[in-house]
């Protein structure tokens, strides 16, 4: 018995480089471990063998099947990529044009952080950038949010374990880590390594607890402006941002202040604008962005000192605007990668 195992798993092994097909393969496998397959005709033949060396029997038997299994699976293994193959094609070369006319293009929120971008850079900022991953003292503290404040909250932030450390994310002290909540932790950490005057955009990815809808997004994208130097006023803000608005939505576009409360800027405005160009939103007073005068508490924990200099922050939602422009009524869209969205603003 034990060689005529041997020389099924041997015929097994001899037989499997040869099989190409599924039906091929099931045929063969049928005349091994079928109802009247060699190995089962061996199995039936335990009957016969002396009560004493059928504990020695069985193992050989079950070694067999072990190694005839393996075999089969194999085989199977091959022929499945196989056919796998042949129903992906000949290897794509990623070095040729694409089949179609179109090309890749940018994301649209991509688009309009660029053309944002480009705006101030003509006018004098710079671009400053730092890590999603930010501390409580960068995030919070130093922009006078009092550790009360709600966005504080475990329930409005996302806290990283106590036990993280983040080697290229320094600490002020043993504060925890969170994912930023605002682009403004990168004015901290400018004007900490900085001299003024500064003058800096800080486009990037936030990210907050929101309830996703069509207006909010647990991820999002900010772009924030600072502007430090000896006699900065709150007419130099209000120049900036006007010009921001004619040159993104058109010369008859108008601006005005209301006054609001932001823990990081005294006094503090949210900026609304109106336009007769926006198609079903012309003529509407619509908020886009928070600003105002940088408060003296956030100039003291960077060590500049606000009896010499004075300065301007303003931030806004880059989605907001890419919205606005692009008459998108739901934030969601952007972030579904479906091609026939994409598409429409190649």
């Amino acid at each position: 018995m034990q060689a005529e195992l041997n020389t099924i798993v041997a015929q097994v092994g001899e037989k499997a480089s040869s099989i190409t097909t599924r039906a091929e393969f099931e045929a063969f496998k049928a005349t091994i471990s079928g109802p009247k397959g060699s190995l089962t005709e061996v199995m039936k033949g335990m009957g016969a063998v002396p009560k004493e060396d059928k504990p020695a029997m069985g193992k050989l038997i079950n070694e067999a099947k072990t190694a005839v299994q393996a075999i089969f699976d194999a085989v199977l293994e091959g022929l499945e990529a196989a056919e796998m193959a042949a129903r992906l094609g000949p290897p794509i070369d990623p070095t040729l044009p694409p089949p179609d006319a179109g090309r890749g293009t940018l994301h649209p929120i991509a688009q309009v952080r660029e053309e944002m971008v480009n705006l101030f850079r003509r006018i004098g900022f710079s671009v400053a950038e730092a890590t999603e991953v930010e501390t409580e003292h960068y995030c919070f503290d130093a922009l006078n949010i009092p550790a009360d404040h709600p966005a504080r909250d475990m329930q409005d932030s996302y806290y990283l374990p106590d036990t993280l450390k983040v080697a290229n994310v320094s600490q002020h002290a043993e504060e925890k880590y969170l994912l930023r909540t605002h682009t403004s932790t990168v004015q901290i950490r400018t004007m900490l390594e900085a001299k003024p005057p500064i003058r800096i955009v800080a486009p990037g990815r936030c990210f907050r607890r929101d309830t996703p809808d069509a207006t909010h997004s647990a991820n999002f994208h900010q772009i924030e402006g600072l502007y430090v130097d000896q006699n900065v006023t709150l007419l130099d803000l209000k120049a900036t941002l006007d010009h921001f608005v004619k040159t993104i939505f058109g010369a008859k576009a108008k601006t005005r202040l209301r006054p609001s409360f932001f823990p990081f800027t005294e006094p503090s405005f949210e900026m609304d604008f109106f336009s007769p160009d926006l198609g079903k939103l012309s003529n509407k007073w619509l908020e886009i962005m928070g600003c105002g005068m940088v408060d003296p508490e956030v100039f003291k924990a960077v060590g500049i000192d606000p009896g010499v200099y004075t300065g301007y922050a303003f931030g806004m939602g880059i989605e907001r605007i890419a919205m606005i422009l692009q008459g998108v009524d739901d934030i969601r869209y952007y972030y579904q990668n479906d091609v026939r969205f994409l598409k429409q603003f190649a």
